[in-house]
């Protein structure tokens, strides 16, 4: 989405601050013994009560597509992203690297956001280092985005933070365009060359999400038809934002 009228802009904003709230009401409840049923419940209550919808709860990509169960993406351990807090039957335990996954409706527009905790105590500086690393890669992936750059602008600044720790990182998932729909163009690959890609332009709206792990980076889907799981079985981070490109530079506005 290009936002052209500040009443788009002010909308987006809104929603952003509002998505970033909730969020950040969810991943304090992330603890040894909370389910996904819990999580996703507070999602739907959360939203409700400001009068916005859920733009994941039975989204449909394409013609034909069963409707996403969900509200929230609730993905732990080997899960990297799209498991369906309401279906997967997940009990967080000690120790679990949990990503929660989420997005809403504001005023007919949508904004989007991921971040990754570690529930209870924190056993493994591997998986410390995967989170704190995912996060720099994003801070590195939203500096990039500014007009005139590209999509590979942002892409590669994501991948050299990657390879920095050696981690691995997906090939065939990626951030997007947002903001009229769910995912919109343009393509938001996690790797890159400079320059290549979708140029970008003021008042661009993206969905910036590195999504890192501590093996190959290669998934599959899940039986469930939803869940991307690592092959190795190693464990997972994702973090995301939703940025507005503008002239002075990227406007973080899921904050």
């Amino acid at each position: 989405m290009i936002a052209k009228t500040k009443a788009e802009i002010d909308a987006l904003r809104e929603g952003g601050k509002r998505l970033a709230r909730h969020l950040r009401i969810l991943s304090e409840m992330v603890a040894p013994g909370v389910t996904g049923q819990q999580l996703e419940d507070r999602a739907h209550e959360l939203v409700k009560a400001e009068g916005d919808l859920l733009a994941f709860y039975h989204h449909t990509e394409r013609k034909g597509d069963k409707p996403y169960p969900s509200g929230l993406c609730l993905s732990v351990n080997d899960v990297i992203v799209h498991s369906p807090a309401s279906d997967n039957g997940a009990i967080i335990h000690d120790g679990d690297v949990v990503c929660l996954d989420f997005g809403i409706k504001h005023k007919g527009l949508f904004t989007d956001h991921a971040v990754t905790v570690i529930a209870g105590t924190r056993r493994n500086p591997n998986d410390e280092e995967l989170v704190s690393g995912t996060y720099e890669a994003l801070a590195a992936g939203i500096a990039q985005a500014k007009v005139g750059n590209t999509t590979g602008d942002i892409g590669y600044a994501v991948q050299k933070i990657a390879e920095k720790y050696h981690f691995g990182y997906p090939k065939n998932l990626s951030g997007h365009g947002v903001g009229l729909k769910v995912h919109e163009e343009p393509h938001i690959p996690n790797f890159g060359t400079p320059g290549k890609g979708a140029k970008l332009h003021e008042g661009e709206i993206i969905a910036i999400e590195p999504m890192m792990t501590l093996g190959s980076g290669e998934l599959f889907i899940d039986k469930d038809g939803h869940s991307y799981r690592t092959r190795d079985g190693s464990r997972t981070a994702h973090a995301e934002h939703t940025v507005l490109v503008t002239k002075n530079g990227p406007e973080i506005l899921t904050v």
